[in-house]
């Protein structure tokens, strides 16, 4: 199988705690992004969770009914590296795509909205759609590897993408920052 290398690369408290809230005021977070940089990593994958609250601008509400129904893509904005989100439904709302060495790339599935396709298409966003109901991230990172030219990457995401990608037989190396905190909380992310 062509494929990017990927890397799943995190930072956690010491009860293993990833709440990105948390994370952020942990002593050592600034070295999350520098490792990040330095393991040479130019794309970046996220989950929808962890997309919805720090990246898209809201919620996108479909009106039809018709799908996509296809293993397909469009490469809207061609770039030497990727913000690439995870959104099998198609639910996120985006800024449009100038000329950014870092543009957005979503993975959606085949059961995402003809209409979700033409709302990312106007906003020149680039996407795969691959898997019936969820995204399949084996058809998905054969497609980026050879119609993207994307040959590594880093998963940034939470439990939900990274345990994603393991499960898929997809993660190459795992990179992980333990910043010298504990959250104590309960029913948080680890």
């Amino acid at each position: 199988m062509n494929k990017p290398y990927i890397i799943v690369h995190m930072m956690t408290s010491v009860d293993g705690r990833i709440d990105c809230g948390m994370t952020a005021q942990l002593k050592g977070n600034s070295e999350y992004y520098s490792t990040l940089d330095t393991i040479g990593a130019p794309t970046r994958v996220s989950g929808r969770v962890t997309a919805e609250t720090e990246m898209a601008e809201g919620s996108f509400n479909t009106k039809s009914k018709e799908k996509l129904d296809k293993i397909t893509f469009q490469k809207n904005a061609v770039a030497n590296s990727y913000n690439i989100v995870t959104d099998s439904k198609g639910r996120m709302i985006w800024e449009t795509e100038t000329s950014s060495v870092f543009p957005h790339l979503i993975l959606t599935s085949e059961n995402v909205s003809k209409e979700y396709i033409d709302y990312l298409n106007s906003r020149n966003i680039s996407w795969i759609a691959a898997g019936k109901e969820h995204v399949d991230l084996k058809k998905a990172m054969e497609i980026l590897n050879k119609e993207f030219r994307v040959d590594r990457l880093a998963v940034v995401g939470g439990g939900r993408i990274n345990g994603g990608f393991l499960k898929a037989g997809l993660v190459d190396e795992i990179s992980i920052l333990v910043g010298p905190g504990v959250d104590g909380r309960t029913g948080q992310p680890a």
